[in-house]
């Protein structure tokens, strides 16, 4: 059986149309238990900042807390946020974006597609290893009889496409097919 990413944009009865035979779970901080738990932005804790001894709540607290940007540095208080809510740092407040900090206290600030393999695959990553390998079976066993549908509000699957933030759902598909992306050295 297959696994698919969607967009959650799209209503339940055409998706229902296209992948009769699926199970279709929301994966996005709006979906219900157990599945809510893949979203990055879930407390689930414990997340090591990478190149430091600093654990976040979140994946996205952790990526959002290392953003550096034109008028202010990292947000310590973004790895604590435990609420799911105001955890993202915009532009608009705090002037372009410089890149992501290697780990608090580190001097290396790491472009955007170095960012993503060096702190976000790693932290998200993580979280299905060490939180969320239930719910990753729950999903094989589902696998054995029907194809996964997996709602995202983004559906980039690809780590190097920076014209669109990158599909956790993609992630997790990506991870049950045995594909994790790993950093091309050129």
């Amino acid at each position: 059986m297959m696994i698919i990413v969607e967009s959650k944009k799209k209503s339940l009865e055409k998706l229902s149309k296209v992948y009769p035979n699926a199970v279709i779970l929301d994966v996005t901080s709006k979906a219900q238990m157990p599945w809510v738990k893949f979203s990055p932005f879930y407390p689930h804790g414990d997340i090591p900042v990478p190149n430091c001894s600093y654990q976040a709540m979140s994946v996205e607290g952790l990526w959002q807390g290392l953003k550096v940007f034109e008028h202010e540095d990292i947000d310590l208080k973004s790895f604590d946020n435990r609420t799911m809510k105001n955890i993202k740092r915009t532009v608009r407040k705090h002037g372009q974006v410089k890149g992501h900090r290697f780990g608090i206290g580190s001097n290396d600030i790491l472009p955007y597609i170095e960012a993503r393999f060096s702190i976000y695959l790693p932290a998200y990553g993580w979280i299905l290893d060490n939180k969320l390998q239930d719910e990753i079976a729950e999903i094989k066993k589902i696998m054995q009889l029907n194809d996964v549908v997996l709602l995202d509000y983004e559906t980039n699957t690809d780590p190097y496409n920076t014209s669109k933030p990158l599909s956790h759902a993609g992630l997790i598909q990506k991870y049950i097919q045995g594909e994790w992306p790993v950093r091309a050295i050129n």
